[in-house]
């Protein structure tokens, strides 16, 4: 097993050995910006991690890792046109670097590159993974949805919320962690373990980058601090300030989350007391913690030694712990 930073050295190198200057310019640019900004790449790690953890030399997996990681930054710059997200990764976006036009189309074509990463394996996998991609493919954009939906929707629960990150998210993390075993061609127990790990490992990823969202740093959180107040997104801080907060908090909540004003630095500051105030952030913060012992918990049944075990725990508890 190598660390995650040798993980993440060995996928951009890879990424690197992929580039090639294409015509036109203005498609491919954007899609090697994007992809060049970085980030922790922590589905494509996974990916890797999985794949040693089942005994198979993480060479074999940088495909698949690769088509993860491409796919992901696709959803990326298409997310950042429907929220219109000045910064990611603490850059600008794709869409106010070129346009909306040009960061469609790219996004497009990154959805089909990730494809074509399959097409180095054989058959037997190749269908494995192209049919599990498909399937989180679907997901993420019902996800994507279900997340546009709830910003209009006052009734929005937190079993629908907790199902929309899961698709928009978790499944993805999941898929990522699946493609390792499936490489490795280990068994279907041992692979739909690892899908489960990876799908409250994911939960509790996304449950951390809402509060992060609210509450991170803005030099180390690399998007805009307090977006998802902007967008009025009922995010689980919010929800759980629903639950919790006083009639008179939750009617300025609800208030708060139906207005957009030109400078919602007030908004963001009124909003974010309320999530303290009521209790919503330390159950937030509780449910991180329980996501991912709940991840813990899959890992028995895997069929691996306990100091693999203990290295996706490790894992696990950085996730956790997380400021950016």
């Amino acid at each position: 097993m190598h660390s995650i930073y040798q993980y993440q050295e060995f996928i951009s190198d890879y990424l690197q050995s992929q580039y090639e200057t294409k015509e036109p310019r203005n498609l491919y640019e954007p899609i090697h910006y994007i992809l060049g900004l970085g980030g922790k790449r922590m589905r494509p790690v996974l990916t890797l991690m999985s794949a040693e953890l089942f005994d198979a030399d993480y060479k074999l997996a940088l495909p698949a890792a690769l088509a993860v990681e491409v796919f992901h930054n696709f959803s990326l710059v298409h997310d950042d046109i429907m929220d219109d997200a000045p910064l990611r990764r603490g850059n600008e976006t794709v869409h106010e670097k070129w346009n909306i036009n040009t960061a469609i189309l790219s996004g497009d074509a990154m959805l089909i590159l990730a494809y074509q990463y399959f097409e180095k394996y054989n058959t037997e996998v190749f269908r494995e993974l192209a049919k599990l991609f498909s399937k989180t493919a679907l997901e993420v954009c019902e996800g994507q949805q279900w997340d546009v939906d709830f910003e209009t929707r006052e009734d929005v629960t937190i079993p629908e919320y907790l199902k929309m990150i899961e698709y928009k998210t978790a499944v993805l993390v999941a898929a990522a962690m699946k493609m390792g075993a499936i490489v490795a061609e280990t068994s279907k127990e041992n692979a739909e373990l690892i899908y489960d790990f990876g799908l409250n490992l994911g939960l509790a990823f996304q449950l951390q980058d809402d509060y992060l969202d609210a509450f991170g740093n803005p030099e180390t959180f690399g998007k805009q601090v307090g977006g998802d107040i902007i967008e009025n997104k009922k995010t689980y801080l919010y929800l759980k300030a629903i639950e919790f907060s006083s009639d008179e908090d939750k009617k300025q909540l609800m208030h708060l989350f139906s207005i957009q004003p030109e400078d919602s630095s007030d908004k963001i500051e009124s909003v974010k007391n309320i999530f303290n105030t009521s209790g919503a952030s330390n159950a937030t913060q509780k449910a991180i913690q329980d996501y991912t012992f709940k991840a813990f918990e899959t890992l028995r049944n895997v069929s691996i030694d306990n100091e693999r075990k203990d290295i996706l725990r490790s894992f696990g508890e950085n996730l956790m712990g997380r400021k950016v």
